[in-house]
């Protein structure tokens, strides 16, 4: 499994460092004037990790861990820029010939959408051209499951993107967490930070949901635009 801080190059693509960091040079500029530059050769897609800021170690959040490890996978991670238009942390990436934009939102879960919505306007991207990366209490922790669009089945945060995206068809990143025996400890287990036993399994966990989006990603870019 390949950590490194280049860009994994999958079917034939190369790594192209200058290029990348051209393109993080342009993204600060462009969002700075809330103006983006043409849209580049290849497909364009967003992956959005959902969270609550200042709580990045708590289950709720993992999401936005999963963001880092992309970023870190893809040799962005020190390229986060901070966006007041859609009040959220960005970092652009290549893959391939895709472009990735990343994104953590600044707002509250329950309104990580309005930070998606926002974000998705300003590159031009559907719904189905952006992904939701967020927690999933009816999974053990350690289980991942890619699902295609359908209800916020009681995700806060997915309700929020569904709602501000106007669509449910974003593809989602299931990530989970586990649900504990008693309903009424729901609340603080989600918002609270992973044990020590469960913190030992973190760094495989998010290797392989990094693994599980950029595949899934890789393999979308071959086929038909899904988007203007």
């Amino acid at each position: 499994m390949t950590s490194g801080p280049g860009v994994r190059a999958g079917n034939g693509g190369s790594m192209r460092p200058h290029s990348l960091l051209r393109s993080g040079q342009r993204l600060s500029r462009a969002m700075s004037r809330c103006v983006l530059e043409p849209r580049p050769p290849g497909k364009r897609w967003m992956v959005a990790g959902l969270g609550n800021p200042g709580l990045p170690s708590t289950r709720h959040s993992v999401g936005m861990a999963v963001l880092g490890q992309l970023a870190r996978r893809l040799g962005v991670a020190e390229s986060w820029t901070r966006d007041r238009h859609c009040a959220a942390d960005l970092a652009l990436a290549l893959l391939g010939d895709a472009q990735l934009v990343l994104l953590r939102p600044r707002r509250l879960m329950n309104a990580n959408g309005r930070s998606v919505a926002r974000a998705a306007e300003l590159f031009g991207l559907t719904a189905e051209e952006v992904y939701l990366v967020h927690d999933e209490l009816d999974k053990p922790l350690g289980k991942l499951a890619l699902k295609l669009g359908g209800s916020a089945r009681g995700h806060n945060g997915v309700r929020s993107c569904i709602s501000c995206l106007n669509s449910n068809a974003m593809p989602r990143l299931r990530v989970g967490i586990g649900r504990p025996t008693h309903a009424e400890a729901v609340q603080a287990h989600v918002l609270g930070s992973f044990s020590p036993a469960e913190q030992e399994l973190l760094p495989l966990l998010l290797d392989r949901a990094a693994d599980l989006i950029l595949d899934h990603i890789r393999e979308r870019s071959q086929g038909p635009s899904l988007g203007p």
